[in-house]
C-alpha cells in the first residue's frame, strides 16, 4: 500500500488536488455556504477537499483509456528522411515532435528539444542558450545538420503505450520517462496515435482548459 501511495499516477493525483492552491479565506468562504452548522476545522475541510479531488482526478484516470484521449493525426516521418524536410515538415503542421516509422511501427520520435540538442553539441537548458553559443561561434551552428537524417538525432527506442491502457499508465511513463509525449501502439505495435501531458490534462479537466 506504501509503494501504491508512492507511485507517479497518485503523485500526480495529489500534487493536481493542489494545483488550485485554495486559501484558508477560499475554505471559511466555501464553508459558509454549506447551510447549517459543520463541526469541522477549515484544516480539516482543506485535507478533505484535498482528498477528494485526488480521488476524481484517480477515479478519471484509471476510467479513461488512451485510444479516448490520444490524437490519432500523427505527422511522421522515415528513418532516412532528411532534417532540413523533418524541420519543415514539423513547422508546416505546427508540431513539437514527429514520430519516426517502419512499416508503420514506431521506431523513435523527432522533437524540437532533440534538435536543440545536436545544435548545442549535448545537453542545453534553453533555446537561448543556443543562440548565445552561436554568436560567440564562428560559423552557422544548423550547419552541420544539413546532411543528416532522423535516424541519427532522433530520440530511441520510442516509448509506448497500448490503446487499452489507462491515463494513469500514461502518466507513470511521462513521469517515469520524463517525457512530454507518448506514442499509442495497437495490438500489433502499429503506430495508432499519440497522446502529450497537454492531452492528458485536457481530459482530465474536460473544458476548463487548465495548462
Amino acid at each position: 500500500m506504501a509503494d501504491e501511495a508512492k507511485s507517479p499516477s497518485n503523485q500526480l493525483c495529489r500534487g493536481l488536488a493542489r494545483l488550485l492552491a485554495i486559501s484558508d479565506e477560499d475554505v471559511v468562504a466555501a464553508m459558509r455556504t454549506i447551510p447549517g452548522f459543520l463541526d469541522i476545522t477549515p484544516g480539516d475541510f482543506r485535507e478533505l477537499y484535498e482528498f477528494a479531488y485526488a480521488h476524481a482526478v484517480s477515479r478519471l484516470t484509471h476510467r479513461l483509456l488512451a485510444h479516448q484521449v490520444m490524437v490519432r493525426a500523427v505527422v511522421t516521418v522515415a528513418p532516412a528522411t532528411p532534417l532540413t524536410e523533418v524541420a519543415a515538415t514539423m513547422a508546416r503542421a505546427a508540431v513539437s515532435g514527429v514520430v519516426v516509422v517502419v512499416e508503420g511501427r514506431p521506431v523513435g520520435v523527432v522533437s524540437e528539444r532533440d534538435f536543440l540538442t545536436r545544435l548545442g553539441g549535448g545537453e542545453v537548458e534553453s533555446l537561448m542558450a543556443i543562440i548565445a553559443g552561436a554568436f560567440g561561434g564562428t560559423g552557422c551552428a544548423v550547419g552541420s545538420l544539413k546532411e543528416e537524417r532522423a535516424e541519427e538525432i532522433m530520440s530511441a527506442p520510442v516509448v509506448t503505450v497500448e490503446e487499452a491502457q489507462p491515463l494513469c499508465a500514461v502518466a507513470d511513463l511521462f513521469a517515469t520517462h520524463h517525457i512530454n509525449r507518448v506514442v499509442v501502439v495497437d495490438g500489433h505495435g502499429q503506430l495508432a496515435g499519440i497522446l502529450t501531458r497537454h492531452d492528458l490534462v485536457r481530459a482530465i479537466f474536460g473544458s476548463a482548459e487548465v495548462i
